[in-house]
């Protein structure tokens, strides 16, 4: 039927519209067509675009790896450069005090006033915090380049208890404190040498900041661990000191009272060095304070197994029999003339014959007219690459026997503690006190 033969007018706008709906649909059906040609490529352009980002990305990437590669090697280079450095101030900056504590303790004993004696004594005073600090110092920057690694092992408290108690009970006593330490068989794995200087410096600033009452050191066993405990009565610290106590320099508002003490102010390094030390250990560490009443530090160290019997005890060594040195022959074989010179005074001070030296050449020479040393004193390091164990060996054999040595060094090393031991020399490290070196001295020739 032909459109021309409808003559219904409804039936031809149904017609009409389906016919327009026809093409409405073709046209939609064109256009999406088109519009995802379209997208197509704009997706194509995109894709382009991220691939070129992501090319630039990777390149950058790659060349923040070489920057990276090239910042640690240079962190190392400037790390190893760090610790050489410290090596060489262990040395060189410690070498003019030990002079200085030398020269001082021989001249106190040419002071005859009692004025005399008092301007000395001011003298070994601030020489001592001088060589406190130093040595702080150099132990803080060691162990954060990384040059200390600690020696775990076994440690018993009790004896390490009672040399701690032989150093600080003189200043307990001035100051009309009460120091205790309570017995314990406890016996920990750690590093000695760091867990007795951690325990140091905590009694240390206990006694410091405690004016009337005292100071309790004790230990019990906490499961697989031991905990050490440092109780004192003094000023406390304030709730917002709380997190600042370990910062260097930090110092309490009574610190100069315990100058007056006589202990010293301190400069605030004790603490942070001790957190230092804390965290080479793996210990752990904690306090409670209450200002006014006292504060409580808390140090958890693992305990060794209850079966060992194996470790080294610090024993206390045997009282000298007595100081006289008089007469004895002592062989001096240091490079630095200051030291030797100072060295020479205070021996001969105490009624030393004594002989000088700053190489092994000249150190041996001295034996060649028959002369023979009772004792040998010898810093590590002397002039020419020479050793003093090297030339202290040299001198035994010259001497046809084991003569007692002591070697007097700036040089922390480990290695050379072994060397020391294994070769039957006492080992101190500079600066040197002049008492101690006396006890030293009487006890090798006792």
């Amino acid at each position: 039927m032909s459109i021309s033969q409808i003559d219904d007018v409804d039936r031809l706008k149904r017609i009409n519209q389906a016919l327009i709906s026809r093409v409405e649909r073709s046209m939609e059906q064109q256009g999406n067509a088109f519009s995802l040609f379209q997208t197509a490529i704009n997706l194509e352009g995109r894709v382009r675009q991220h691939t070129e980002d992501l090319r630039g990305a990777l390149r950058r990437l790659e060349q923040s790896n070489l920057d990276l590669v090239s910042a640690k090697e240079n962190a190392e280079q400037a790390n190893l450069s760090k610790t050489r450095f410290l090596a060489a101030a262990s040395h060189d900056v410690l070498q003019p005090l030990n002079a200085a504590h030398l020269s001082v303790s021989a001249l106190s004993e040419l002071q005859t006033t009692v004025e005399g004696k008092q301007l000395v004594a001011q003298v070994e005073r601030a020489l001592e915090t001088m060589d406190d600090l130093l040595r702080t110092l150099l132990d803080i920057s060691k162990l954060d380049a990384g040059v200390v690694r600690p020696e775990i092992g076994n440690v018993a408290l009790q004896p390490l208890f009672h040399s701690l108690e032989s150093d600080f009970r003189p200043i307990a006593d001035k100051k009309g404190l009460d120091l205790r330490f309570r017995a314990t068989n406890a016996v920990i794995r750690t590093d000695r040498p760091m867990f007795r200087r951690i325990l140091q410096n905590v009694i240390s600033n206990a006694l410091r900041y405690t004016e009337t009452g005292g100071v309790l050191v004790g230990a019990r066993r906490r499961g697989d661990h031991v905990l050490v405990t440092v109780v004192d009565t003094g000023t406390g610290i304030p709730p917002d000191q709380h997190e600042a106590v370990y910062d260097e320099f930090h110092r309490g508002a009574n610190a100069l009272e315990g100058d007056r003490a006589g202990m010293g102010a301190g400069l605030g390094l004790g603490l942070a060095i001790v957190r230092r030390l804390v965290d080479a250990l793996k210990h752990e560490i904690s306090f409670t304070s209450r200002v006014g009443r006292g504060t409580v530090f808390r140090i958890l160290a693992p305990a060794a197994p209850v079966s060992s019997r194996d470790y080294r005890a610090d024993v206390t060594p045997a009282a000298p029999r007595g100081y006289g040195l008089y007469g004895t022959k002592v062989l001096v074989v240091e490079n630095d003339h200051a030291v030797r010179e100072a060295m020479a005074a205070l021996l001969s001070r105490w009624n030393c014959e004594v002989q000088v030296a700053a190489t092994r050449a000249t150190a041996l020479a001295c034996l060649d007219g028959g002369w023979r040393p009772d004792l040998i004193i010898a810093d590590q390091h002397l002039d020419h690459g020479d050793l003093g164990s090297q030339t202290i060996r040299h001198a035994r054999i010259k001497a046809g026997r084991a003569v007692p040595a002591l070697l007097v060094t700036a040089d922390p090393s480990d290695a050379l503690a072994v060397e020391a031991r294994r070769s039957g020399i006492e080992l101190m490290h500079k600066p040197v006190k002049p008492a101690e070196l006396r006890a030293l001295m009487a006890h090798l020739l006792a």
